[in-house]
């Protein structure tokens, strides 16, 4: 069901949020034009609206909405739109969508299916579990190429550094599975499945899985190693890759590292010497939104990443500091000198609640890659329902960030789209609001290529 999303159920219905979704102006997507990329890619879930957390109803058909993937072209400073109906879910980490190194094709997964001809809510939804692959060579004709079944419920996915290999994390009812994908010419190979407690990361809570969660995969920079966030259980794991005559193996490299509360999303550094998490800090045991969600600011951990070449290696956790409330996603700008998070805060609550905000924020943090000291710089307020993926541009002088619908009677420039910042880089760094571009409604996670 939708509602095992990370925000739970919630107490109160928001289905007035459809009003504001599709209440802004559409900004000129131009505004792109000063970034540093060639494409950026964008998706979109149509079934939910904010409200499903609460209501279980999902958007009406008579809106019109649709899981999308939506590319923009920038060339010349000028932006071209082109899109191609997806099945995705916000009800995933907003991980669910990587591209291939040389930006020519886009990889997504969904955590639930689309909903059937008269679904009208969450337990309508099939369980999620294919793998697509969407080649975006040819602007003007996006086409899907290839799609894999997968282990159901995946949660997130990440591409090798050579393009070659996809790994998703599933979360079935029996097994939290570590899957690694083949990805050769344009299409989908041999898939290998490992049980996350095959190599040692289990649970004994009254579960399912024991407790065990997956939430987050990614890929060092050199293609060796993969992290993996247990965000039920306040660590990360690293495990070691290899692709023998027998095909691709994973075996458990270094220490599981525990981290702070409910680590949702995480990146190594540019530069491969340290891994960074997004702590959300949700307790789990609560059965309402208000229960649920914090009132505290979430965290971001520092791991210092073994030696790769150390005899035996022992990850250390270094600090942690106080970024947002209710961070979802995160960045790390391509030098890896600046990170952000984007912070729903308590934009989920409806209006009348007494927790209700209508901005949400980004936090913009520096990050010494040779002490590994993390400070924060300062939060930057922005209008918008459920914001959860960000992503910096190629130079890092650009961050755009996610924003799934406005609110009800949102002005123009407040709907759902991505809010584009500009990276002031001075003595005390810092973000400048430039715009939004309106996109489909419920965009949750956007990536961009040369």
């Amino acid at each position: 069901m939708k509602i095992s999303h990370p925000l739970g159920s919630t107490a109160v219905a928001l289905a007035l949020g459809i009003s504001g979704a599709g209440s802004a102006s559409a900004q000129s997507a131009d505004i792109l034009g000063a970034i540093s990329a060639g494409r950026v890619v964008a998706i979109s879930d149509g079934d939910f609206v904010a409200g499903t957390y609460g209501s279980s109803i999902l958007a009406p058909k008579e809106a019109g909405y649709r899981d999308m993937l939506t590319v923009l072209s920038i060339a010349d400073g000028r932006v071209s739109k082109s899109t191609l109906p997806i099945s995705n879910s916000v009800t995933a980490a907003p991980e669910v969508l990587a591209l291939a190194p040389d930006g020519h094709t886009a990889f997504v997964t969904e955590r639930l299916g689309e909903g059937p001809e008269g679904g009208t809510t969450v337990r309508d939804l099939p369980p999620g579990n294919r793998l697509f692959a969407v080649d975006l060579s040819d602007f003007a004709d996006l086409r899907l190429v290839d799609t894999i079944e997968i282990g159901t419920h995946p949660e997130a996915l990440a591409v090798s550094p050579d393009g070659q290999y996809i790994a998703v994390v599933s979360n079935t009812a029996e097994a939290s599975l570590l899957q690694i994908v083949e990805f050769t010419g344009g299409r989908f190979g041999k898939i290998s499945r490992t049980d996350l407690a095959g190599l040692g990361i289990t649970g004994s809570a009254e579960a399912p899985r024991g407790g065990v969660t997956a939430t987050n995969v990614h890929w060092h920079p050199s293609g060796r190693f993969l992290a993996v966030n247990i965000n039920t259980q306040d660590r990360v794991a690293f495990f070691e890759f290899s692709d023998g005559e027998s095909g691709p193996a994973l075996q458990p490299w270094g220490n599981v590292v525990d981290v702070g509360r409910d680590p949702f999303v995480g990146r190594f550094t540019p530069d491969g010497r340290h891994y960074l998490t997004s702590n959300w800090g949700r307790d789990f045991s609560a059965t309402t939104l208000d229960g649920r969600i914090p009132t505290t600011p979430s965290t971001m951990s520092v791991i210092r990443f073994a030696d790769p070449d150390a005899g035996e290696a022992r990850h250390e956790h270094l600090m942690a500091v106080e970024t947002g409330n209710s961070a979802e996603g995160m960045a790390v700008s391509p030098d890896g000198r600046f990170v952000a998070t984007i912070n729903m805060r308590a934009t989920a609550f409806p209006p009348g609640s007494p927790r209700h905000q209508r901005e949400a924020t980004v936090s913009l943090l520096t990050f010494d890659a040779q002490t590994g000291r993390l400070e924060k710089a300062g939060d930057h307020p922005f209008e918008g329902v459920l914001p959860e993926g960000g992503t910096f541009d190629l130079t890092g002088d650009h961050l755009l960030a996610t924003v799934f619908e406005g609110h009800p009677g949102a002005g123009p420039d407040a709907g759902a789209g991505l809010e584009i910042f500009r990276v002031l880089k001075g003595e005390a760094p810092s973000l400048e609001r430039i715009g939004r571009v309106a996109l489909p409604h419920g965009v949750h996670h956007v990536v961009l290529s040369r």
